[in-house]
């Protein structure tokens, strides 16, 4: 009987994962109906496809790598438990302010050793700069994210917005946000890359 409890204890993160989604607007739902953002959706999504995960909204609209970096400790240490996930969506405020991708990459870093320190896996989803920018700015700021995920060996999803950025029905009239189809769309590409860094199997729908 102890054995079998001890098994029980052991299986029960994996089997009830707790994800962090510690981002900015685009995981807050922003301009969404409570229910319809990102954490919600990747949840059902895991629920339907056998893992019964609870994933814990953590953006923050408009938040910057910077105040990231901040509320990054009191964040963590307000959740019920350490997570068994977190997925680290954060840059694009700073894309958008043209701050030194350098100052970008320092905050990132620091976020990535405290999730170290903890133990705690990350998902690096990565954010590329709009096709219009600096060709020398964008080489920097896109560098960044495979860059981190490499130094720290963590997970990588190379894009965050992929088939979403510039694409019609999927982003909201600021050009910035995505719709609801726009986040399903993300929960599809990301959902391989969330069920890997788990390390669980994928059920059939």
């Amino acid at each position: 009987m102890l054995l079998a409890a001890l098994a029980l204890a052991a299986a029960s993160p994996t089997s009830k994962p707790l994800i962090l989604a510690f981002g900015d607007s685009l995981t807050a739902g922003y301009n969404l109906e409570r229910g319809l953002g990102f954490a919600p959706q990747l949840q059902a999504s895991l629920r339907r496809h056998g893992i019964a995960a609870t994933v814990a909204d953590g953006g923050v609209s408009g938040d910057t790598s910077s105040g990231g970096a901040a509320r990054l400790g009191w964040t963590l240490d307000g959740l019920p438990r350490t997570p068994d996930l977190v997925i680290l969506e954060l840059g694009a405020n700073d894309m958008l302010r043209t701050l030194d991708p350098a100052m970008t990459a320092r905050n990132l870093g620091a976020m990535m050793s405290e999730f170290d320190r903890r133990g705690i896996p990350v998902l690096v989803a990565g954010m590329k700069a709009a096709p219009n920018y600096d060709p020398a700015y964008r080489a920097r700021f896109d560098a960044i994210f495979p860059t981190i995920a490499r130094k720290h060996r963590a997970a990588l999803y190379p894009f965050f917005l992929d088939g979403v950025a510039g694409q019609a029905g999927m982003q909201q009239s600021d050009g910035l946000h995505p719709t609801f189809a726009g986040i399903k769309r993300i929960v599809t590409g990301i959902l391989p890359s969330v069920q890997a860094a788990l390390n669980v199997t994928p059920a059939a729908r």
